[in-house]
This record gives C-alpha cells, sequence and structure tokens, in this order.
C-alpha cells in the first residue's frame, strides 16, 4: 500500500495503518457531517469519555482500513480490529499519541498531489 497515504500506530504489539479511505471519509461524513466538522466536533466535546469515545472510534475506522485492503487485495484473513480492542490494548496516553497520526493520516489521505504537463497541451495550438 502507498506510504505517502498511511501512518503506522501500535496497538496490543501489532503495528497497524491508518489510512483514510473513501469508505472511511463516508463513514466520517455520516458520523460528522464531514471531515471539516471532525475537529470541531472533538474540540466540543462534553466530557473526557466522549473524546476517548470518538478517537477510539477513528482510530478503529482508520486502522481497519489497511486491514479491509489487506484481506482484499493480499488475501489475508486478519480480524478488523473493534472498539473494545482498542480499548483494551492502549492507554489513554497512547491514545492521545494517536491523535497526531489520526490527523497525519487524514491530511495524507486527503492532500491532493497536482503535476503540471512539460509538454503541449492536446489543446493547445502549436505554430
Amino acid at each position: 500500500m502507498d506510504e505517502e497515504r498511511s501512518t503506522i500506530i501500535t496497538i496490543g504489539g501489532e503495528e497497524y495503518r491508518l489510512i483514510l479511505t473513501t469508505k472511511a471519509t463516508k463513514e466520517i461524513a455520516k458520523r460528522y457531517g464531514g471531515l471539516e466538522n471532525l475537529g470541531e466536533k472533538l474540540m466540543q466535546a462534553e466530557n473526557f469519555e466522549m473524546v476517548l469515545d470518538e478517537i477510539v472510534w477513528l482510530i478503529t475506522l482508520l486502522a481497519n482500513q489497511s486491514v479491509l485492503i489487506d484481506n482484499r487485495l493480499k488475501g489475508e484473513k486478519k480480524k478488523p480490529l473493534t472498539e473494545e480492542d482498542v480499548e483494551l490494548l492502549t492507554s489513554p496516553f497512547e491514545l492521545a499519541t494517536y491523535k497526531d497520526a489520526i490527523m497525519e493520516a487524514m491530511f495524507k489521505g486527503a492532500k491532493r498531489n497536482i503535476e503540471s504537463e512539460d509538454k503541449n497541451s492536446k489543446n493547445e495550438v502549436v505554430e
């Protein structure tokens, strides 16, 4: 998988790649109304437990994208993480560090690589 699109974290001694896919973006949009509302939602959370729940949900969603991709493309049979798995296999301190990884994965997944061509365009008239 393209490493430019993912960020690696360790959960329970196993590495997972957090990746923002179209599927994950749709799930985030359902929950928050869009990527642009995600940060605002986390900042406005009413209590610490709610913030932890949202971070756990995001980690589970983004980590499972790589599991699902590997299962489909590489024929692996890895079991997707559950939110309970993430809660049991992490500490609150780790979740705080994963918040940066979540933002990095989302930035990488949302960035656009635009390249300009040096050659003449097909529609350009050459004299």
